[in-house]
């Protein structure tokens, strides 16, 4: 599991930690090493802008974000190149799953309004880099710009300066590993996987 500095209830995971949320082997260990409960709450993934207000663990249906206010509840989403993003305040926590699709939606914005006025910080996990995400004009235009260049000189976009900018000024920390260029990380755009990596946040 990766920790980011100043956000000591967030975790994102690496391929090896596997999927916990289906995995029970997993969440144990993850658990574990985590120091909280293997009881999680959970969404069933559609790359929407359905957030859900969790008070218990259990699945909580079709969504791509969850927020809480209950203390000691860990909630997870997975990704293999999707941004994992969590958001903090004094007595809220959310994460959120967000593809270029959900973030056309709005996923972000609407994690924000689900947590009402306290969101302090930001973190934005391991996801597909600007480096190795070639995209249409089509996708640069629904997440409202932030083109890049791929490393082998195409267009593509960056994701976490679209979040950043749908946090509208939320202090953030992003941590710079990509999904496709990095071994640790499952990536569905660089073979096709099925496996996915966990992220998990908690009060």
């Amino acid at each position: 599991m990766i920790l980011a500095p100043g956000f000591p209830g967030v975790a994102f995971g690496t391929i090896d930690d596997g999927d916990g949320r289906s995995d029970l082997v997993s969440r144990t260990a993850i658990s574990a090493a985590l120091g909280i409960s293997e009881d999680w709450a959970t969404v069933h993934q559609t790359h929407s802008n359905r957030v859900v207000l969790a008070v218990g663990a259990g699945g909580h249906g079709a969504a791509d974000g969850l927020v809480t206010k209950v203390l000691g509840l860990p909630l997870a989403v997975a990704t293999a190149d999707c941004v994992p993003v969590a958001i903090v305040g004094d007595s809220v926590v959310a994460i959120v799953h967000a593809g270029w699709r959900g973030v056309a939606a709005g996923i972000v914005h609407a994690a924000v309004d689900a947590m009402g006025t306290e969101p302090k910080r930001a973190v934005i996990g391991p996801h597909i880099g600007p480096c190795c995400y070639e995209v249409g004009d089509e996708v640069i235009a629904a997440v409202g710009g932030h083109a890049a260049k791929t490393r082998w000189g195409s267009q593509s976009v960056d994701l976490a300066k679209a979040i950043v900018a749908q946090l509208n000024g939320i202090e953030t920390h992003t941590v710079n590993f990509c999904s496709r260029e990095d071994a640790r990380f499952a990536s569905h755009r660089e073979n096709g996987t099925p496996r996915r990596q966990v992220s998990v946040a908690w009060l």
